[in-house]
Order: structure tokens, then sequence, then C-alpha cells
């Protein structure tokens, strides 16, 4: 068993200080662009009135203000069909003023996620989505990688430097974060282990780690039995919780009092991965306008 200290000993990882030097870089990268006569562009869609979403959206708008990066929102309502959404992205895909283009997801449930997500050109595929991105990004070719992965492996090599030899593991096997985060620490020279709700001995397999990436959507499912003292562990989770008195918090996927008492350094929620992920889509959207100057100069 898990020996607990009667204080914390893990650091908070600062997401939002990380977020900012790589907003910082893009912006840096935006203005030299633009010296060029560049100006990246993304465009975001947004079908239906989803709460979150739209919160989503409006944060992403921000920090794309921020970098200097012009965002063009596009807005449907819930009863916009399958058939328009994609003759949306087809003119997007084929507006040379246009170098990303996103779809918030959940879409609604009559519109299938993954024609939408293939309809994307997966050289504006922002989100890192595309099958030729992820398995891209499965062979360790160099593709748009996807947002909350990227953001994690950055905080990570951050706080341990060269990850190589590390033991980590992946809780959960999404296409969207569980099973790109393991092709980036494999391609980081981790020793990886995917965790899901099949594992057996997950615990014990988990409390072996150097490094536990949780992303499985279930609040503070994590507690400290999983992990090995001195251990960096990251948390993808974002829950709302509801309260006795009828107040609402949001937790991870970690039991963060418990697993402060044992780990080296966590990432809080809110304040840890969620700033990361937007940082590294206005990177994304940088680095999909520089491809895009490329090929434009070779032509």
């Amino acid at each position: 068993m898990t020996t607990l200290t009667t204080q914390p000993v893990a650091r908070a990882i600062d997401g939002r200080a990380s977020a900012e030097k790589v907003l910082l870089q893009a912006q840096q990268q935006v203005e030299q662009l633009k010296k060029q006569g560049i100006q990246p562009a993304l465009a975001v869609i947004l079908v239906g009135e989803d709460p979150a979403s739209q919160v989503y959206v409006r944060n992403k708008l921000r920090a794309a203000e921020k970098t200097g990066i012009k965002s063009l929102a596009l807005r449907f309502n819930a009863q916009l069909t399958q058939q328009e959404l994609l003759a949306t992205i087809d003119k997007l895909n084929r507006d040379e003023q246009i170098n990303g283009i996103l779809v918030q997801l959940p879409l609604p449930a009559h519109i299938d996620e993954r024609a939408v997500v293939k309809a994307i050109s997966p050289l504006k595929d922002v989100d890192g989505f595309h099958p030729e991105n992820a398995g891209g990004l499965l062979q360790g070719h160099s593709v748009i990688t996807p947002c909350t992965p990227l953001g994690c492996l950055l905080l990570l090599q951050q706080e341990l430097g060269d990850l190589s030899g590390k033991h980590a593991v992946v809780i959960g096997r999404s296409n969207i974060v569980g099973k790109p985060m393991a092709s980036l620490l494999l391609q980081a020279h981790c020793s990886v282990t995917t965790l899901h709700s099949r594992s057996r001995d997950a615990v014990t397999l988990s409390r072996q780690a150097d490094i536990v990436i949780a992303a499985v959507g279930r609040p503070q499912m994590i507690d400290a039995s999983w992990i090995k003292p001195g251990a960096v562990v990251i948390d993808v989770g974002i829950n709302r919780l509801t309260l006795a008195d009828g107040s609402t918090r949001l937790v991870g996927d970690i039991d963060y009092e418990s697993v402060s008492l044992v780990a080296a350094a966590i990432t809080p929620v809110p304040g840890g991965v969620g700033p990361m992920t937007i940082a590294c889509l206005m990177q994304n959207t940088v680095s999909a306008a520089l491809s895009h100057a490329k090929t434009a100069a070779r032509t």
C-alpha cells in the first residue's frame, strides 16, 4: 500500500504559464509571416447551442486574436444537415486564405463525426484528427498532432526534460487523447503502457509508472493507490461535479487531494492541460500556414 504524508508534496504544474510561452512563440511566428505578406487564418465551425462548446469556441477565438491569427467563426443551428456542413468544409478547403479548419465537437446526433473529420483537408486539420494525420503520427511522420496530447507532452518535457527510458502509463485509449498520446510518448523513447476498461491489474500497472496520464472522463477515478511516489501526473479530464448545496465545480479524472500527497508533480483542473490545448491549436494553425507558404513558394 502507498504511504501517504499529511501534507501535499506534489508541485502544481502551471499550464497557464506554459501556454503563455507557446502562444508567445506562435505570435512571434505570425509576425514574421505577416512581414512576408502572409496572414495565418483559422476557421472555426460550431453547430448547435451546446454551452460547453460555446465556451471552448470563445476561448479559441480569443487566443487567435491574442496571437495575431485571423479567425472566422461560422455558427449554425442544430438543424444543419450533414450535407450542408460538408459543403461548408469543402468551401473552406478550397479557400487559399484559410490555413486551419476546426469543427467543434460534439456534433448533433444526426451528423456523422467521422465523415466530417475525414472531409477536412489533412493540411488544414489543426485538430490533428484526420486519418492521414492520425496514421502519420503512428508511423512517426511529421504531421499535425492532436492538440491535447501535444500539450501534455510539452508539459512533461518541461517538467522532466528528456523522457528517454521513462515508463509512462496512459489511462484511456480514445482516438482523441489516449492513442495519439501513446504514440507521442513512444516517439519520445518512453516505455508505454495503455490501460483501459478491459485491463487486468490496472492499479498495479499504473503504480509502476514514472509518468501517469489520465484521460478517461470519470471524475476523480484515479487516487493515490494508482500512483508511484515521485511520479509525474497529467490530468486530462474535465468533469463538472454537482455538490450537496447545488453548486458545481470542475474536477479532473485524478483525485487531486490524495494524489498530490505522493506524486512529484501534477496538473490541476482547471489550469493544467486545458490552456495548453488551446495554445497548441494556435501553434498548429501557424505550422499549417508555414507549410502552405513553403508549398506556394515551390510552385
